[in-house]
């Protein structure tokens, strides 16, 4: 039997999370890619997205950023769950606006992990940026196959 390569495994986690993540996809996620350790996600702001001041609400714009990092800590399939994260909230999603989120592996050693994810607009103007601490469940795998 073959190994896979490390973006294989990704590629793997990317079809088998999709398939099992209601929110993502209800939402309207676009998954632009899974890389070891990284992915970005693309979110349209739709007109139920906004709160009462018209724009997005932030919580959104948190999940955006969170399914990312889901799909780039989950990337080496071993299952990976949020510990904890934090968000700063720096402008407006508007209707219309693309969201993306770019998810970065900071550090990952033994069960835990820190991942920077960067939200912009369609101008690449800075939206929000989070930062998620994962732990891992070692012997799990995040999808099977």
């Amino acid at each position: 039997m073959t190994e896979r390569s490390a973006q294989e495994t990704a590629d793997l986690v990317r079809e088998g999370m999709l398939r099992n993540d209601r929110a993502t996809r209800m939402l309207g996620m676009q998954i632009a890619s899974v890389v070891p350790g990284g992915a970005t996600l693309t979110m349209t702001v739709r007109d139920d997205m906004l709160n009462g001041h018209d724009i997005c609400h932030g919580g959104l714009i948190t999940t955006l950023a969170d399914s990312a990092f889901a799909f780039a800590c989950n990337s080496y399939n071993e299952m990976t769950v949020a510990s904890g994260f934090a968000v700063e909230l720096i402008a407006p999603g508007r209707q219309g606006d693309v969201l993306t989120a770019r998810c970065v592996e900071v550090s990952k050693g033994g069960r835990t992990g820190v991942y920077d994810c960067e939200v912009t607009n369609q101008r690449g103007e800075r939206v929000a940026m989070f930062r998620g601490r994962s732990y891992t469940m070692k012997g799990k795998p995040a999808v099977n196959g």
